[in-house]
């Protein structure tokens, strides 16, 4: 269990850190307005966004984790759906183009169909499972309401803490593009993790399904 949460602190971390998650949005709005408080709002606007696109896609699965017989199987369809979204993202290396169409002003909303695009909530989804997999033992499989209620809260908990996770790591590096290094070390400097992202999601559906077995 500390491990399966460990995942879920880490991969926020990850997530973070991954440009496409938007903290260079938030350096540019900043710099654009001259006001440190354009970061944080920023900042908040993409939590929220990450956050309600977390949420989105784990809710679903509280109820379907409470077919406990189909438990292995759900958490094999979860992993395999990652694994054939990170070989999408390896074989197309373009960027949604819907994504360009949404305003910078309307950043939380950015921030909820990037993360959807990019697979980031998919990610959290077999580690969640995980989680909900040794919830349901220590409970002895609980009757179904009580057991997609602690779900519920489970799915809760594993988006906050993630997206707490996510923006203290953008967060740290925006604050320090914007207040040491600038724009323009970030456009020389931009480091690209699209490959690198979609290897993780194979690795993680991998992961997932060998351990539902």
């Amino acid at each position: 269990m500390a491990a399966l949460w460990g995942a879920v602190i880490f991969s926020g971390f990850y997530h973070g850190v991954n440009p496409g998650m938007g903290w260079p949005l938030a350096v540019s709005a900043a710099l654009f307005e001259h006001r440190t408080a354009a970061l944080l709002s920023a900042l908040v606007a993409l939590a929220i966004g990450h956050l309600l696109a977390m949420t989105a896609i784990l809710l679903p699965f509280t109820m379907m984790i409470t077919l406990v017989q189909w438990e292995a199987e759900i958490r094999i369809g979860a992993g395999v759906l990652v694994i054939t979204l990170g070989v999408y993202l390896l074989w197309n290396r373009r960027h949604p183009r819907f994504l360009a169409r949404v305003k910078p002003s309307k950043l939380g909303l950015w921030s909820f169909l990037a993360a959807l695009a990019h697979g980031a909530g998919l990610m959290l989804v077999p580690i969640y499972l995980g989680i909900c997999a040794i919830a349901d033992t220590d409970a002895g499989h609980a009757a179904a309401g009580v057991l997609m209620a602690s779900n519920f809260n489970i799915a809760l908990a594993v988006a906050a803490s993630h997206t707490l996770a996510m923006t203290v790591a953008g967060g740290a590096l925006a604050a320090g593009m914007y207040f040491w290094l600038g724009l323009k070390f970030l456009s020389k400097s931009w480091f690209n993790l699209d490959v690198v992202w979609a290897l993780s999601l194979i690795l993680v559906g991998v992961i997932a399904v060998l351990s539902a077995k």
